[in-house]
């Protein structure tokens, strides 16, 4: 008998769905659609868009050093919570040594990234 419950509680769920969408049509305010609603607006300066608008790549660059560097941050998260662990079970030395090498890869892209500027804007 489990299935017809089950079965039940389908066919109770999709005929509540029906109900309550049917009613919300019926019951529910008929608006007429102002075309100026689906203009877009933007602090209220019309829109002045043009088709070869071109976009610094700093922007971009930008976001991608921060994604690199973010997940980066986030792979030392795991290691801090497990470190402890692993010195009970006799390889903290191999541990702290792969983390370190990873943070000398870290601090070393770290720092060809302020020697290249590539975070300065001129």
């Amino acid at each position: 008998m489990p299935l017809g419950g089950v079965l039940f509680i389908v066919v109770f769920l999709i005929a509540f769905g029906c109900l309550m969408l049917w009613l919300a049509s019926k019951l529910g305010t008929q608006k007429i659609a102002d075309p100026v609603k689906y203009q877009s607006y933007e602090c209220g300066i019309p829109v002045q868009e043009k088709k070869d608008t071109k976009i610094s790549v700093k922007f971009y660059l930008t976001a991608i050093l921060f994604i690199i560097f973010d997940i980066e941050i986030i792979f030392m998260y795991p290691w801090a919570t497990t470190f402890k662990d692993s010195l009970a079970a006799g390889q903290g030395l191999y541990v702290l040594l792969s983390m370190g090498a990873f943070l000398l890869i870290f601090i070393f892209g770290l720092f060809w990234e302020v020697k290249s500027k590539a975070l300065e804007w001129d």
